[in-house]
């Protein structure tokens, strides 16, 4: 795996695709700066060679061309802050301000392109557009892992452009790296925790665990297509019908193969969908309409504890319940202190997926936990066995 500690940038421009997707308030201010800031050291890497760098990225699901919503110059301030240099900015990403800007960028200047989905070539994979874009540097660096597993002109049609000079930053090696762990090279017992609010967005990755892990454990919505496929009574609980024989055959299934399944109990459950709805708790295959579940119970804490001290490994994708709402964050909150409580005691954690990432950085456990993947429908994938365009394109 080449990355950017194998080369080094002197009075070289170094082309970087980074994952900028971060939120914007109404004011166009940064909510959430984690994907920045995950990037700075692998720029200042190649500031420190004597290199130069162009930045480009995305922002948003653009529909036609140029939006002020989705416009990259928004990060200008906070990303000259983070690197302690005024950061240039070029208002098209292939137009005649980036092909000047860029050509007259001097060692330890920063230049950031505006959004590549205003272009789309950038999604269909254009290879003129990618053309275009390569020729605006002297090196290729891919460290946007967040969209790794799109085939787009900027993340793996470009590479071909780079035959001998293409790299990793440092967000992408230690994605694969941290990732690698949990399939590769396992401490074992090894727990996965999903949750998150459907099964049908969890299939693959349990099937691709099953034979990894020791331990499976099930919360948040899509717990109750378990309970009901084991017999339970769900209310007006989510409920995936159609999958209700997978799931008692993924649990079937796990017994074969000697893998413990944990299921929660118990439910904290509300007579509507609202923070200031009527609430209690309940047993998790006793729920009658109109209650539904929002939220594991205490006793399903507990259970899942008991999986969660037995691990010398753990992945977590996805929260136990509606944690956005007050009433309803307890279970995972919980998860997230006792992983964090678990990385202290010498458990490898890797945490991922977009809602598990909010819950951790919620309640400020990120630095306290082994790893935190800032690429969720990425790392879903890659834990899934799929091949990421992202990565084949370095590595070829």
């Amino acid at each position: 795996m080449r990355t950017v500690d194998d080369f080094n940038f002197l009075n070289k421009h170094a082309l970087v695709r980074v994952d900028f997707n971060v939120p914007l308030d109404a004011a166009f201010h940064i909510t959430d700066t984690t994907r920045i800031d995950a990037v700075i050291p692998t720029v200042n890497k190649i500031l420190n060679d004597g290199g130069s760098v162009i930045l480009m990225s995305h922002l948003g699901r653009p529909k036609s061309g140029p939006e002020e919503k989705f416009s990259l110059k928004h990060l200008l301030p906070y990303l000259s802050e983070k690197l302690g240099r005024p950061v240039k900015f070029a208002d098209d990403c292939i137009g005649v301000s980036a092909v000047e800007l860029a050509a007259g960028l001097q060692p330890g200047e920063v230049l950031l392109l505006e959004n590549l989905r205003f272009y789309k070539e950038e999604e269909k994979g254009d290879e003129t557009f990618a053309r275009h874009l390569a020729d605006l540097g002297d090196v290729y660096v891919n460290d946007a892992f967040g969209t790794a597993h799109r085939a787009h002109a900027s993340t793996a049609v470009i590479a071909k452009f780079f035959p001998d000079v293409k790299f990793f930053g440092y967000v992408m090696s230690n994605e694969i790296i941290h990732i690698n762990k949990i399939l590769k090279d396992t401490p074992r017992p090894f727990t996965a925790i999903l949750g998150g609010a459907k099964v049908s967005g969890k299939i693959e990755i349990i099937n691709h665990l099953m034979d990894k892990v020791d331990n499976l454990v099930i919360g948040g919505g899509m717990m109750f297509t378990f309970i009901k496929a084991m017999g339970g009574e769900v209310g007006a609980s989510l409920v995936e019908d159609d999958l209700l024989d997978l799931a008692k055959n993924i649990v079937e299934g796990a017994k074969m193969l000697g893998v413990n399944v944990y299921l929660p109990p118990d439910a904290v459950v509300a007579d509507a969908f609202s923070n200031d709805a009527n609430n209690r708790i309940c047993s998790a295959y006793d729920i009658q309409v109109p209650w539904m579940g929002l939220d594991i119970g205490p006793a399903a804490c507990q259970k899942f504890k008991h999986a969660i001290d037995k691990s010398a490994a753990i992945l977590w994708n996805g929260p136990m319940g509606v944690f956005e709402m007050r009433n309803y964050e307890k279970g995972t909150k919980f998860i997230a202190e006792e992983v964090a409580r678990a990385t202290e005691n010498g458990v490898f954690t890797l945490i991922g997926g977009g809602d598990s990432v909010a819950a951790i950085n919620k309640y400020g456990l990120a630095n306290k936990v082994s790893y935190v993947s800032t690429g969720g429908g990425a790392m879903l994938e890659y834990i899934e066995g799929k091949e990421l365009p992202g990565i084949k394109a370095i590595l070829d």
